[in-house]
Parts: C-alpha cells; structure tokens; sequence
C-alpha cells in the first residue's frame, strides 16, 4: 500500500486542498482542562489507523525548513514507558539539519479502547555541534503539574479542537481536525482514508503548520502555512525483523 500511496500522494494532496486548508475554530484552549486517565480504559500497543505505532517500523521523513534541507527518522522501538499507571510506546524522533543531529526526542504514546491515542510525555533533546544547547519542551504527564493530550482521535471529527500536550509555559500544543476524507473500503475499515489538522500553540504566535495522514500509514505531510516555510515529506517506511 506504501507504494501506491507514494506515487500517488501529490495529487492525493492536491485534492485535499494542501495549500489552502484553514482551521474552522483557531482558539488558544484557555478553558479548563483536567484530563481522566484510568489505566483500566487503556489497551496494549496503539493501532490507530491514523497513528499506527508497530515496534520496529521506522518512518523517514525529508524536506527544507526555513532554508536548511532537513531528514527526520521516527523509530518505533520496542520498549514501553508506564505513565500515570499505563504502558506507553516509546518512539525515537531524531531530526537532522544540512547533516548535522539538531534534535533527539523520546516520545510516549497510549492508546484508549475508544480507539484515542495519547501524548503523555516526551524527553527532547536539541543539539548544536554535536552538544546538548537545551531540554526546554520536555515534560511528562503527572509531573510538576504536566497534563497528558490527544494526539489522534479514535473517530476525528471536522472542527474539533483540543489539545495534544500541556505543561504550563512548556507544551500547549493545540490541533484542530480540518477535514476527513474516507475511501470505500472492502473491508470496512478506514484504510485508504485522508486525514488533515492544524497544529498550533500559543506559545508561539503567528506559527502554524497543517499535517496529513493516511489510514493505514499515519503521517505522510507536513506543511508550514504560518511563520516561515517549510515541508516535510514521508519518503520511505522501513520495518525491521528484530
């Protein structure tokens, strides 16, 4: 399906409106937010159709970024993280600029037997000449006052706006679900579907960038359309026998 899906993606795009999408409700997320985890509610690994995490699969990522060329490896591993009393998938997301690493990111992630996956943490490292320079944005949900997000609903829904991560000053990234595009399927599921949100965080005003996804794939493109400009684009899926 990668395949097909590859030589395809730019009209695929097209049809979604790459360029043009804008978000329905572009809010900042001020009201309250007190996210319920109970461990019970949670299932082992994360499917998600839009989000789906297989130990040992490895996406790569390339494209410019304000004018540098950029590739990015996000690594599935095969280790978990319990967070909050629920086992999360780990994820490596290693960004390199011109060459050279400028960012090393754990990420962990856990799926809710609504089919919702969750954003409960991240360790992130940003690099200059091969030495750590800062770990601002790292976080973990239940500490210092960190709060866990959605990354990917189980049934994404047009206009729907929520956050991704919070940690006061740290992380507030928020999304918006721009628009769902389902495909006939044979089989009844969602495979073949096409997926668009806006991301943004107050934290940085002025900056945004849309992402797509396919079902069955996950993240295949992500566009700045506020604060600069930049693209990066799913270039190859590689799955290891380990």
């Amino acid at each position: 399906m990668w395949n097909r899906i590859r030589s395809s993606l730019p009209t695929l795009l097209i049809a979604l409106g790459v360029m043009t999408a804008v978000p329905l409700h572009a809010q900042d997320g001020d009201e309250p937010y007190e996210p319920i985890i109970d461990p019970a509610h949670f299932v082992e690994g994360v499917d998600n159709p839009f989000f789906p995490l297989v130990p040992g699969t490895t996406y790569i990522y390339e494209g410019e970024s304000d004018g540098e060329t950029e590739r990015i490896e996000v690594v599935v591993t095969h280790e978990t993280r319990e967070i909050l009393g629920v086992e999360c998938v780990v994820v490596r997301d290693t960004v390199w600029a011109d060459g050279e690493v400028i960012e090393d990111t754990f990420d962990w992630y856990a799926q809710d037997k609504d089919g919702n996956v969750w954003y409960m943490g991240e360790d992130t490292k940003e690099y200059e000449g091969g030495e750590v320079v800062s770990t601002a944005g790292s976080w973990e949900a239940g500490v210092d006052g960190a709060k866990p997000g959605i990354i990917m609903w189980g049934d994404p829904q047009a206009g729907e706006v929520y956050r991704q991560e919070y940690l006061a000053g740290e992380a507030e990234d928020m999304a918006e679900v721009i628009s769902l595009i389902r495909s006939p399927s044979e089989t009844g599921d969602d495979h073949g579907a096409f997926l668009v949100i806006h991301e943004w965080t107050p934290l940085e005003p002025g900056v945004a960038e849309h992402k797509y996804y396919v079902a069955g794939i996950g993240l295949v493109l992500e566009v700045k359309v506020e604060g600069g400009e930049g693209r990066m684009q799913l270039v190859d899926i590689v799955i290891s026998a380990d």
